[in-house]
């Protein structure tokens, strides 16, 4: 019968007990939740600081960068990480991440107001504002410090990376007298990404003593800021001279190296240390190529003694804002330099490195005084193309 060939079969399975599918619910519930907080301390340990590795000493400016300088560099990538992922997803929380207690760090960044911040974090001052991963470029600096060695470079720099508008680069790029050959794509890859209204800036001091620098930088910009940190002459080659005593103990004696003939008291211009202090001299070789309007002279000694005023004249040369001022320096009687009372984003001061205020040897009084009669000439005409007096003639 047709009934027969449409029976039912002689067992069908049963359905799971209403106790065992809400285990596995709540199984499935738990599996997600711990998953999810899982990934949220995942990403609170991103944040934590690795290892910190000890920079060489650098060239030019015998600045040994500190143990911030690694920290800020790699900590700054991942906070930087951080805040776009919190941007992106502003307003888009799920109703249960209110549950979770937030462990990280304050990504907090106050401004420079010579305060103690809250948070004490490790920083260098590598790069002196936070532009997020992926956004700005890479722009061909618009302002660099030429010089001059042993002149106050390092501490400009330093001193400037804490306005907000100006980033730099750390190491020199020694681009316009030792590398121009790898082409401007190459310079242009060494520099820190900027926003609009940033200033791109890098500092090699040998750029100063270099002839063929002046045309190359005008051939990349015409309207390129230049910023040259001169010192007294006589006290620049004991300084120069100290670094390298530094670095080759068995070096001659300076008397030995200033003179030609020590009974005469004929100087050596030959040597290169000597040459450096005659300003004058390569100043002619800059105006060929740039207006004086276009370039900055700071006292490496006013830049010892008053910071915050030869600072004001930089940022209006650059055409900034001064928001650098004296509530960010202390005095380091130790160092005999003036110092941060904190470092960017740290509440914590700093200092140059060790390599900065080295005790100068003790020279005799007569060989100062014949390098002072030496430089005078050319100090007086430097005066006269610049409209300064440093006051280095007394």
């Amino acid at each position: 019968m047709p009934s027969a060939s449409m029976a039912l079969p002689a067992s069908l399975p049963e359905p799971l007990p209403r106790s065992i599918f809400r285990k596995f619910v709540l199984m499935l519930c738990s599996l997600l939740v711990s998953l999810y907080v899982f990934y949220c301390l995942a990403e609170q340990c991103q944040n934590l600081p690795g290892p910190i590795i000890q920079s060489p000493e650098e060239e030019e400016g015998g600045y040994q960068e500190s143990d911030m300088t690694i920290w800020q560099s790699v900590k700054r990538k991942k906070l930087l990480q951080k805040m776009k992922r919190q941007r992106s997803t502003k307003g888009k929380e799920a109703p249960w991440n209110r549950l979770f207690v937030s462990h990280g760090v304050d990504i907090s960044f106050h401004a420079h107001t010579g305060e103690e911040n809250k948070a004490s974090h490790r920083t260098s001052m590598l790069d002196s504002t936070l532009t997020p991963l992926g956004e700005g470029s890479k722009n061909l600096p618009q302002a660099i410090i030429v010089g001059v060695k042993k002149g106050g470079t390092r501490a400009l720099l330093e001193f400037l990376r804490i306005h907000p508008d100006i980033r730099a680069v750390g190491a020199e790029p020694h681009f316009f007298d030792r590398n121009y050959d790898k082409g401007l794509d190459w310079y242009r890859d060494l520099m820190p990404r900027t926003l609009d209204g940033q200033i791109t800036m890098e500092k090699t001091p040998s750029y100063f003593v270099t002839k063929e620098a002046p045309a190359r930088i005008s051939a990349m910009s015409k309207e390129a800021k230049l910023i040259v940190v001169v010192r007294d002459p006589v006290t620049r080659v004991i300084s120069d001279y100290t670094q390298t005593l530094s670095k080759r103990p068995d070096i001659p004696s300076f008397e030995s190296l200033i003179f030609k003939n020590r009974t005469t008291g004929l100087i050596d211009i030959s040597w290169s240390a000597i040459q450096i202090g005659i300003y004058a001299k390569h100043m002619e070789n800059w105006l060929l190529d740039f207006p004086i309007d276009q370039m900055l002279f700071v006292s490496g000694e006013r830049l010892i003694r008053d910071p915050a005023g030869e600072l004001g004249r930089v940022q209006d040369f650059l055409g900034l804002k001064r928001i650098i001022t004296d509530k960010h320096f202390y005095f380091n009687k130790t160092k005999g330099f003036p110092c941060l009372k904190k470092a960017e984003g740290s509440s914590k001061p700093h200092c140059l490195g060790k390599t900065k205020g080295r005790t100068h040897p003790n020279i005799d009084p007569k060989v100062v005084q014949r390098l002072r009669e030496f430089y005078r000439p050319f100090n007086m005409k430097f005066y006269q193309m610049t409209g300064q007096d440093f006051g280095w003639d007394y």
